[in-house]
Order: C-alpha cells, then sequence, then structure tokens
C-alpha cells in the first residue's frame, strides 16, 4: 500500500485564493487588513521570514508593515511599542519577529499583544480559547497541521490520536484541537517511556519534535570546542515500523541537516565549500508512505500551511475589529 501524500501547498492556495475576496469586502467596509510586524534589531535569517510574510501579505491584498525597533530596545520599550500598536486603529494584527534580544521576555511581550490582533494566537487568553474548543485566532502551525488532517476526510471522532512534541506553539495546541474533534489523545515527549508503544496504536499521529534539528545544532556547537565529539544522530525520529498501517501521518518537523558526512566524519560540501544541507521532517517519509494511509511531505506540508493561516488569522482580526 502506498499513502495518499497530503498536498500543503495545493490546500494552502486555496485558502489564501480564498481569503482575497473577503479582503475587498473588509476594504470596501474601510477596515483593510494591515499586518505589523514588530522586530527588534537586524537579524538576517529574519530577513527571510519578513520578505516572505511581506510577499504573502501583498499576494491578497493585506497591508504589511515592518516596524523595526533599535537593537539596543529592552523589554519596557518593546513593551511600550507593542501597546502603541494595540492603540492604533489602523493596524489590526501584530506579529512579533523572533529572536528577541537577551534580556526580554517573550511570553511576557506575547501576553501584551491584544487578543485581538494577536495574528498567531499566542496571548494567553486566546491559547486559553483552545479549551472550549475555539481557535479564533489559534496558533497558526498548530491550525494548518490540523487542517490537513481535516482534508484527507478520515474519520477523527473516537480515533486514537498521537501527538510527539510537547511545545507550547505546536503539539499542545494540537493535542487541545484533536480533543475538540472527539479524538482519543496521546501526547507523548522526552520523558515519554517506550514512546514506540503509543505511536504504533495511533490512527492519527502528528510529528512535531524536531529531534534531529535539535541534534546537528548541539553537535555544531560541541565540535566547535571538541574536534572528537561523536557525530550525532541525524536518522528519523519515528521509523516506518511504528507506524500503523493505515495512520494518518502529518509530519510538522522542519529539520535543516547536513545529507551526510565523510569518510572522516566531516559534514559534506556544497559546490560553495559550504555544509550540503537538506530538510527532512521527524518522520522516515519514503519508508512511512508505503505503510501509511495518508502523509504529508516535508517541504510541502504543514509550512505552507503555517503561512496561510497567519494570512486567515490577519483577515479574521480585521473582521472581528470592524465597527
Amino acid at each position: 500500500m502506498t499513502a495518499q501524500i497530503i498536498d500543503g501547498d495545493a490546500i494552502a492556495a486555496k485558502i489564501v485564493d480564498s481569503l482575497k475576496e473577503r479582503v475587498e469586502e473588509l476594504k470596501a467596509d474601510g477596515k483593510e487588513p494591515h499586518l505589523t510586524a514588530v522586530q527588534v534589531g537586524e537579524n538576517p535569517a529574519s530577513k527571510i521570514y519578513v520578505r516572505n510574510q511581506k510577499r504573502s501579505c501583498e499576494e491578497v491584498g493585506i497591508k504589511y508593515t515592518l516596524d523595526e525597533l533599535p537593537d539596543d530596545t529592552d523589554q519596557n520599550g518593546l513593551a511600550g511599542r507593542i501597546k502603541e500598536l494595540n492603540c492604533d486603529p489602523t493596524v489590526s494584527g501584530i506579529i512579533l519577529q523572533m529572536p528577541l534580544p537577551k534580556g526580554v521576555d517573550a511570553r511576557r511581550i506575547q501576553s501584551i499583544i491584544s487578543p485581538l490582533k494577536d495574528v498567531e494566537g499566542m496571548n494567553p487568553a486566546n491559547m486559553g480559547r483552545l479549551v472550549y474548543g475555539e481557535a479564533k485566532p489559534g496558533p497558526c502551525t498548530a491550525v494548518g497541521a490540523v487542517e490537513l488532517l481535516k482534508s484527507t476526510g478520515v474519520e477523527i471522532e473516537g480515533a486514537n490520536a498521537v501527538v510527539v512534541g510537547h511545545s507550547e506553539i505546536v503539539g499542545k495546541p494540537i493535542g487541545l484541537l484533536l480533543l475538540g474533534l472527539n479524538a482519543t489523545v496521546s501526547t507523548v515527549h522526552i520523558f515519554t517511556k517506550d514512546v514506540a508503544s503509543y505511536v504504533k496504536n495511533a490512527d492519527i499521529l502528528f510529528v512535531a519534535a524536531g529531534k534531529a534539528q535539535a541534534m546537528w545544532m548541539r553537535y555544531r556547537g560541541e565540535s566547535k570546542k571538541n574536534t572528537e565529539t561523536p557525530l550525532p544522530d541525524l536518522s528519523a525520529l519515528i521509523p516506518a515500523d511504528m507506524i500503523k498501517p493505515g495512520a494518518v501521518v502529518i509530519d510538522v518537523a522542519i529539520n535543516r541537516i547536513p545529507k551526510g558526512f565523510d569518510s572522516d566524519g566531516q559534514p559534506l560540501l556544497n559546490k560553495k565549500g559550504k555544509t550540503a544541507m537538506q530538510t527532512v521532517g521527524d518522520v522516515d517519509f519514503e519508508a512511512a508512505k508505503e505503510v501509511a494511509g495518508h502523509i504529508s511531505p516535508v517541504p510541502g506540508g504543514v509550512g505552507p500551511m503555517t503561512v496561510a493561516m497567519l494570512l486567515k488569522n490577519t483577515v479574521d482580526t480585521a473582521r472581528e475589529q470592524r465597527a
């Protein structure tokens, strides 16, 4: 049996396309959706995300502003700016760009963003709404991942669902969303004994641990101090023999790891002399697709859905603020 591949790109494209008409209706009603991204200092990695956010917003007609604050902005300064944006009637959505400088508490800042403008769904009030089965707005990646599950048409009510990973932005929200759909939910994590026993019983499996990424980042740091550091285990966290035949597998993780190592234990290089990298999930995709009933790829699965949900949340928050 070969699994049906869940095409996140295609599903996200339909969602994005449906937003265009809603944006025009809001503009005609005098409430233009306006997303403001707040960034402290310059961060090369963040530039890519900002560029992609801006392009995605423009695609559906959402106004996008990058609010850049100085490198030395502290907790109080950032909190003050967020409060100003909360009070700005022209701003309908606020997103906080990561990483933040040392000494700035991201949780505290997220809690200051108005729940009505929290397009990432990370304000405690919005996270709390998940307990009541309301994801408006909900954490983008978690909601996007569950939408992929819904697209398969499989029976969710009463199904055994397992979530691997219990982060605040993905694992825990996915668990709450699944409970809201009346699945029987188990969450496993680094302290769980015998993870395989849970995973093998899953009719629906979400994997969001990022194990290989964590191992690679740790290795990079340790290898700079000790050249004899053992190579990291970058194998997939979830092999095919853990997966129940016919299960729905949603791989949320995005791991950027080397394509391999040479005989001396050094990462393979690309034509530019840099480490040759690849993007993989937490599941052994090639083997797992011969066992699962439905499976999402990495890339091309949850990633585009995260962007689509960010845009949808931005439109939804603008509508909620409409006078």
